[in-house]
């Protein structure tokens, strides 16, 4: 802590991001300690017409908070866990793991289309290339397009197109009707978009590049945006759809030998989230497949056990390794880097140096 007793978190600057920072600062402030939040821009910000895979190879959202903590300039920062990088600095770690948030995938379309329900070649928006290979394994004639963005902008990106027609189709049954209100709408144009939420407002003025006709999100991430209900959406079977290693999970990334990282740790590690987290980190790092290949990860500690699925994909879809294991919870860490080295040598290894050559093309 800073001379001033006061804990300093750096935040990126999306809504998010500071609605994860302020959970963490309000475990801290529930302990009566002077919490105080920095807002950083980061170069996954700043950079938006790029993948969020290729951004990933160097940390891009996640670096720019962490130079601030060795610097010194902050006590902490808070990150989602499945951006972090498996490698950091020696001298930095992970001070606080706050209990996990639903950790699995969500379809969000307009009308609640399961997807099952999708028709054949439906445009499916994923930023994820895990999510890409996992939504051409099980539904190969689906178009997957990227999509880019922060939750609020993905979410009318889907919506945009439809209430734009909608919007138009009130527009023209009130000019053949001469401004009267038609009768086959119950409420007029103006009426209709004043009933619109704050979300779907926004979408009204977007600029559509791409239709999609769904959206495949982190649970987490619209629940902790508040945005949940506010769209229809499925979740999405975790058997098939691995979730991403720590995905719904904030990690508060400190410098070892800082005052306020053991602070942080009593205040708001959740013993749990980090065992579960820890094994799913491992197998990643193992493995070596970071951000550029498909790789699902998910652990569950249940009783004396931790129960783990691993799924490792080619980018189409049509090729996977897969197995499932019960850890012991005692020895979770060195288990995990044994299951790693099964699933290399199973074909993953092979998976991920494709995948890897194919990034680089």
């Amino acid at each position: 802590m800073n001379t001033r007793g006061t804990i300093r978190l750096a935040t990126r600057g999306s809504d998010l991001a500071k609605r994860q920072t302020a959970s963490v600062a309000d475990r801290l402030s529930a302990r009566r300690l002077a919490v105080e939040t920095v807002e950083v821009s980061t170069r996954g910000d700043e950079i938006r017409d790029e993948l969020i895979h290729r951004l990933g190879k160097t940390g891009a959202f996640v670096r720019a908070l962490d130079e601030r903590v060795l610097d010194g300039d902050v006590d902490a920062a808070v990150h989602s866990m499945k951006d972090m990088p498996t490698e950091s600095p020696p001298e930095l770690v992970v001070a606080g793991v706050p209990e996990r948030a639903p950790a699995g995938d969500v379809l969000v379309t307009p009308d609640g289309a399961t997807l099952e329900d999708l028709p054949e070649g439906a445009v499916v928006g994923t930023s994820s290339l895990r999510r890409g290979a996992q939504l051409r394994r099980e539904r190969p004639d689906l178009q997957v397009e990227s999509l880019r963005g922060n939750v609020d902008t993905r979410l009318e990106k889907l919506l945009a197109p439809g209430l734009q027609r909608e919007h138009q189709r009130r527009l023209d049954a009130e000019d053949e009707d001469e401004g009267e209100h038609p009768d086959n709408f119950d409420r007029s144009v103006e009426e209709w978009f004043d009933g619109l939420a704050e979300l779907e407002r926004r979408a009204m003025e977007r600029a559509v590049e791409t239709e999609y006709d769904a959206v495949v999100l982190a649970e987490a991430g619209l629940e902790r945006s508040g945005l949940l209900d506010a769209v229809a959406t499925t979740r999405l079977p975790r058997e098939s759809f691995v979730p991403a290693p720590g995905q719904g999970a904030i990690a508060v990334t400190a410098r070892s030998d800082a005052d306020a990282t053991e602070t942080i740790r009593n205040l708001v590690d959740d013993p749990v989230t980090r065992v579960e987290t820890t094994v799913e980190r491992t197998v990643l790092a193992e493995l070596g497949g970071g951000c550029i290949a498909p790789i699902g990860v998910y652990a569950v500690v249940q009783g004396q056990y931790v129960h783990v699925t691993v799924q490792v994909l080619s980018l189409d879809g049509t090729e996977a390794v897969e197995r499932t294991a019960d850890l012991p919870i005692t020895d979770h860490a060195d288990a995990a880097v044994d299951l790693a080295a099964e699933l290399r040598e199973a074909g993953a290894a092979e998976l991920i140096d494709r995948a890897r050559e194919e990034a680089d093309v």
